[in-house]
């Protein structure tokens, strides 16, 4: 048997408004996470997407796969805004998800309005 640490991947159980942003992370539930989350009415997870690269449908999987309970994505694409390609945003469509890109700022904000009001939103956010 082996011994040492065991890595799993980034997950809370549920949904949390997220407190602060920055320095690469986030805080949320007196918590915090390095590096970018993706946040699903199933809870929140770390994501492997960082600012700069270019979202795919392949990295919005876990997105697709819970679209029955999600009606809005609100994406975070670091310090600007970067159009979501037309391939996700046509995968997204077809999922019944409407979507909007904007400055991972714009999407905290927006997404904690959007909890607060009990809407079926979910979200991407790159760290920045």
């Amino acid at each position: 048997m082996a011994k040492g640490i065991i890595i799993r991947d980034a997950h809370f159980p549920g949904r949390a408004q997220i407190d602060t942003y920055g320095n690469g992370g986030f805080r949320f539930a007196d918590m915090s996470h390095k590096g970018s989350l993706m946040l699903l009415p199933s809870g929140i997870h770390g994501w492997d997407v960082n600012e700069g690269d270019v979202l795919t449908v392949a990295s919005l999987e876990r997105i697709l796969d819970q679209a029955a309970e999600i009606e809005f994505l609100l994406v975070g694409t670091g310090k600007e805004l970067v159009r979501i390609p037309n391939d996700v945003k046509e995968a997204l469509r077809a999922a019944g998800i409407g979507s909007d890109p904007m400055s991972t700022g714009a999407a905290v904000r927006t997404y904690n309005v959007m909890l607060a009001e009990e809407r079926a939103v979910a979200a991407v956010l790159m760290a920045v």
